[in-house]
């Protein structure tokens, strides 16, 4: 099925928060945890929530084997997240926190149905890809992340003094005809040094937004938001308290397409949320990049214990160049889409999930290990063949 939508001019804004956000840093603890659990058990279950406020961090969930992972090194591996993170603060310093660890074993109601290569829940995941950028990403959301990591890398090299690890970023892009054009307004908020004024931290943010946007894509100087609020001195968790689960507009498409509901972050591949997204997002950009539409959503929904998606249901707004129908077909018979075969399809029983926790899981590139799988383009002739 393919339902048209009319051309328009609009103004779209996605936004996108850094790794030291409170809620990032808990995706990131999480994440970590479960790569741990990974590396020494592929088939390990994880499902770990984290809490941080002022110089506590809990951790919450459930796993299996129960102590495959000792909570002396969970509290470790905590502590070097928010280390690398770069949190040094009184009010939030990864040696000083306190740390909590209340994990225990996975429910056997829930491992029943997961044993026999069910899905660990019943939900339903989107999948989206467009020809806005390069990595068939919407513009807004790829322009946002890329701005925050780009200050994230200059802070953690010293090229750039004063940068704190708390910062967000908001893009407003005027699309004329359905493209992107130019950015009517942009905002970003970062932590700073004590001794930066408003306009050291305007003017040492800048380059970074004028590096990413296109050329002549800038907005207006009085559409240029900076710190809006003033002083950003206090951030992270001791500003703000986080918890996992949190960014979920923010890990996948800005807002540009649905979501499910469900959050990624200290979830094994055999939680659909996880792992079927990054299987409909594999499948929905494998139809863009094969030039068979221009924009691609892609649905999937499953029931508890239960291995076959229930429905996969596929939109192309309108820009499809083949029988939607037909290329539904054509996807399920290329991917198995159980919950076992996209974790073999993507390789996803792997330790490659605490690099995902900042600046989105969807548009990064491929890694020779195994990261971020679901990027690939490999299946472009395959459909294309069969079509």
């Amino acid at each position: 099925m393919s339902s048209a939508m009319p051309v328009e001019n609009y103004v779209f804004t996605s936004e996108s928060v850094s790794e030291g956000h409170p809620d990032k840093v808990c995706d990131r603890i999480s994440d970590a945890i479960l790569d741990a659990f990974l590396a020494r058990e592929p088939e390990a279950r994880v499902a770990v929530e984290t809490l941080t406020t002022t110089n506590l961090i809990v951790l919450a969930g459930e796993v299996r084997p129960a102590g495959l992972v000792s909570n002396e090194e969970i509290e470790e591996i905590a502590r070097a997240a928010v280390r690398d993170i770069g949190y040094e603060q009184d009010g939030f310093h990864w040696r000083d926190a306190e740390v909590q660890v209340r994990i225990h074993g996975q429910s056997a109601h829930i491992a029943q149905g997961v044993d026999q290569d069910g899905a660990g829940d019943q939900g339903i995941m989107f999948g989206y890809a467009c020809r806005e950028t390069p990595e068939l990403m919407p513009a807004p959301i790829a322009y946002s992340h890329r701005i925050l990591a780009d200050m994230a890398e200059a802070r953690r090299t010293g090229s750039v003094a004063g940068f704190g690890p708390d910062s967000k970023s908001q893009i407003s892009l005027r699309y004329e005809n359905g493209r992107p054009v130019a950015a009517t307004s942009v905002v970003v908020s970062t932590q700073h040094d004590a001794a930066l004024s408003q306009d050291n931290v305007r003017g040492l943010v800048r380059p970074f937004v004028e590096n990413v946007l296109p050329d002549g894509w800038m907005c207006d100087d009085d559409q240029f938001f900076v710190n809006p609020t003033g002083t950003f001195v206090i951030g992270g968790p001791d500003g703000d308290a986080g918890l996992t689960g949190r960014k979920i507009i923010v890990d996948t498409y800005g807002g540009a397409a649905p979501h499910g509901g469900g959050a990624f972050s200290g979830k094994d591949p055999t939680k659909v949320d996880r792992s079927a997204a990054y299987a409909a997002r594999y499948l929905a950009k494998n139809v863009v990049a094969a030039e068979l539409a221009e924009r691609c959503t892609i649905q999937l929904s499953y029931a508890i214990g239960v291995a076959r998606p229930l429905s996969v249901y596929i939109d192309t707004h309108g820009t499809s160049k083949v029988d939607t129908n037909r290329l539904a077909e054509v996807l399920q018979a290329e991917m198995d889409l159980s919950p076992r075969g996209i974790r073999e399809h993507l390789g996803l029983n792997r330790p490659i999930y605490a690099r995902t926790a900042a600046y989105g899981h969807f548009g990064r590139t491929p890694e020779d290990d195994g990261g971020f799988s679901w990027e690939r383009t490999d299946l472009v002739d395959a459909i294309s063949n069969a079509l």
